[in-house]
């Protein structure tokens, strides 16, 4: 059975569309509309490491420098295709000995990443570490669900019909679990006496780019990046699979399905996601009719139980090693689309982030956001929850149609609500290569209850406009 909790499409009325009563219109949460925290020492300050050290002078130095106007720890990404590369249960960790090392010498806390997904292909990324290759045969021919696998089984499939070998569908995850659980003991055995006292974060990655969504916009699929819709990721077997036996599930039988959709099925193998996707979104059905919402909200559904799943069996998996440790994930700002009067929120929608139904709650950020909670409840191990895109503003016009400034707004207004622990990300480097960068930071952590900042990376805040804002920053949180 799903836990149905499910989001709404929130829409600035400003839009100048015509929506249906599913798709609740809101106006943008303003400055300041919630409150403006004092000054406290919980605020975290941190950095991202590169993708991979090559130049260890630099490195080094990089760390020194950030040390000295307060930074508190470093985000290393612990890459799955690298470590377990060798084959099952095969694990190198020489790099990330050194790596571990250089950081704490310089009296740097760390907040490592296990980083389940590739890197190599997204904005930014100039290092590859494709998922381990043993991956993909090992569960070539396996059964779950009555479907077969083949080596492609464990991936994504687009309604382009690409398959994305990036990170594994959330439709596997009661096969591969385990591959998880097994990284996480095997890191933590290595670790977790070692470095007892400085790690403060577990951060786990759920999805492309280490990201709680679909990858919707990424390199498998034509013409699906910034700032079009994407493409929707429904359409492995497993996916159909899953969706047909929720779809049953939800209503009971067959012919309460036709009833409900208007359609005429004579077998359960009809019902699938949509055979036009292009038409699903430009015509609204997505939004206006009971099927649309029926699949958009088991999409978001899925991937959100996908990211309950993963961050129980890490925190289970940990036990009680790194006891200052939170637990951490990451759900992106998809900002664009938002007021598109096309097809309002439909990057949100097909990256899995909101649904189109349910109650009014966080702009349709409360199941992503609370999250942090439900996983906390059933763990024990405190949970944060990470947010990118502080440093974007609002383009509210063709072709972005984004509200990033207002949805940053948003998400901290909900978590604030939900008394859940949020840090925020910038999304793209040269964000923080700007003063105006920096004050719309300033402005998610000082109006919206962002209580701690990663910065994306340490190199852009090692010296010059990153590290003047940054250290003002730090300095104007601390008591």
């Amino acid at each position: 059975m799903r836990l149905r909790s499910p989001a709404v499409l929130a829409v600035a009325t400003s839009i100048a569309v015509s929506v249906t009563a599913a798709v609740a219109l809101s106006a943008p949460a303003q400055a300041g509309s919630v409150h403006r925290p004092a000054p406290s020492g919980d605020f975290t300050a941190n950095v991202m490491a590169p993708l991979k050290v090559t130049d260890w002078a630099d490195f080094t130095a990089d760390l020194r420098r950030v040390k000295a106007y307060g930074v508190q720890a470093v985000s290393v990404d612990v890459w799955w295709g690298d470590v377990e590369k060798a084959g099952d249960n095969r694990f190198d960790w020489s790099y990330y000995d050194r790596v571990f090392d250089t950081v704490t010498a310089q009296g740097l806390d760390l907040a490592p990443i296990l980083s389940f997904h590739q890197c190599g292909g997204n904005v930014g990324d100039d290092y590859t570490s494709l998922l381990p290759s043993w991956l993909w045969s090992k569960y070539d021919g396996r059964r779950l669900h009555g479907v077969t696998l083949d080596r492609d089984g464990l991936k994504h499939r687009s309604e382009q019909g690409n398959v994305s070998a990036e990170t594994v569908q959330g439709w596997a995850d009661e096969l591969v679990l385990g591959e998880y659980r097994d990284f996480t003991r095997a890191f933590a055995h290595r670790y977790g006496r070692d470095l007892r006292r400085d790690v403060v974060e577990v951060n786990v990655s759920l999805g492309p780019s280490g990201e709680l969504r679909y990858p919707s916009y990424n390199a498998h699929d034509t013409g699906t990046g910034y700032p079009t819709r994407g493409a929707l990721q429904a359409y492995s077997p497993l996916a159909v699979a899953d969706f047909r036996a929720d779809t049953v599930d939800r209503y009971g039988s067959l012919r309460r399905v036709n009833r409900a959709w208007g359609t005429s099925y004579r077998s359960v193998r009809q019902i699938a996601p949509p055979a036009d996707a292009e038409s699903f979104f430009a015509d609204g059905t997505y939004r206006d009719t009971r099927y649309g919402r029926d699949v958009v909200d088991w999409y978001n559904a899925s991937l959100a139980e996908h990211g309950e799943r993963m961050l129980t069996t890490v925190a289970k998996a940990l036990g009680r090693t790194f006891p200052r440790a939170d637990l951490g994930y990451k759900v992106p700002g998809v900002h664009w689309t938002m007021t598109n009067p096309d097809f309002p929120r439909a990057a949100e929608v097909t990256s899995g982030l909101i649904s189109t139904t349910g109650p009014v709650r966080g702009h349709g950020y409360a199941r992503f956001v609370g999250l942090a909670r439900t996983v906390q409840r059933e763990t024990g191990r405190h949970t944060v929850m990470h947010f990118t895109c502080l440093e974007m503003m609002d383009q509210d016009y063709a072709p972005q149609y984004s509200l990033a400034q207002t949805l940053v707004g948003w998400v901290g207004d909900e978590a604030t609500r939900q008394r859940v622990d949020l840090k925020g990300e910038n999304a793209l480097a040269g964000g923080v290569y700007s003063d105006e960068g920096w004050d719309r930071i300033v402005d998610a952590v000082e109006d919206h209850g962002y209580d701690g900042l990663t910065v994306l990376r340490m190199g852009d805040v090692a010296e010059g406009v990153g590290a003047r804002r940054y250290a003002a920053l730090i300095a104007a949180r601390t008591p």
